[in-house]
């Protein structure tokens, strides 16, 4: 087996199911979900290109950029096709990675790459607000995420309840938003200006997700509808943008939903 080129984590035994984070955190983003999982499947999750202990991008960090790395991790790892469980980019990564035929089933959460003009613009300015703000109080990112009252800051745009997280999930806000290498030019070049195509060639069965209380992505989710064939929506009440603790239960039911289709095809 050839070394990868991101970092990755590893647990459980079963179906491999691949877990793609969103721009701006690392793997732990689904530190709320990983264990329940785990139990049924075999659980990889990596740090995105310049998230966390991965590299960034030496060349431009588009979404077919990003999906070529993660393409060829899984091929350095042994894995041709992997269930897939993505949130807001991640998602986004998950749906490149079924067009190219390396899904086998995939949930989608807020995927990226629908929004309309001054949805992306908005979504730019929370995005790079967030990484702003963090950037200047990161020193005090540890000892904020260790209590549920300081949870509340760091993760007010992606949870619903950011005061339910894990510290875990909390604390990934640093290598993330606050450190992550070249954020702008994934923000620009793999949010705000990607344009997806090539969806209707999707053959395996798409779960679409979101938070009602998701304020970043206005009403992208429900667009990709039309785009992928044979794709189903789930609303997740009361959740954000990425519900990971906001809607664990339900998180991991829509997998099972995915992967069970699958088995039937």
């Amino acid at each position: 087996m050839t070394a990868t080129t991101m970092a990755w984590e590893r647990a459980g035994l079963g179906d491999p199911l691949v877990l793609l984070h969103g721009i701006g955190t690392t793997h732990d983003d689904f530190a709320a979900v990983r264990a329940q999982l785990a139990a049924d499947y075999e659980v990889l999750a990596p740090d995105l290109p310049g998230h966390g202990q991965s590299p960034p991008l030496r060349t431009r960090p588009t979404v077919a950029a990003l999906t070529d790395v993660v393409a060829a991790d899984l091929d350095a790892l042994g894995l041709e096709r992997v269930h897939l469980l993505g949130n807001s980019l991640g998602a986004r990564i998950a749906l490149e990675l079924a067009w190219r035929g390396r899904a086998r089933s995939v949930v989608a959460i807020a995927p990226s790459g629908m929004q309309f003009p001054l949805e992306r613009a908005y979504q730019g300015l929370v995005m790079g607000a967030t990484r702003a703000n963090l950037r200047v109080f990161r020193r005090w990112i540890t000892p904020l995420a260790g209590v549920p009252w300081g949870r509340t800051p760091l993760l007010a745009t992606l949870r619903a309840r950011p005061w339910d997280a894990s510290e875990t999930e909390a604390r990934a806000v640093q290598p993330g938003f606050a450190e992550a290498r070249r954020f702008w030019a994934t923000l620009w070049w793999a949010v705000l200006a990607d344009v997806p195509t090539g969806l209707g060639d999707i053959d395996c069965p798409v779960v679409l997700a979101q938070g009602t209380a998701d304020w970043i992505s206005g009403g992208q989710t429900p667009r990709f509808l039309a785009a992928v064939p044979g794709s189903v929506f789930r609303p997740l009440f009361g959740a954000g943008h990425a519900p990971q603790s906001d809607a664990p239960a339900t998180i991991v039911s829509l997998v099972h939903e995915a992967t069970s289709r699958a088995k039937e095809q």
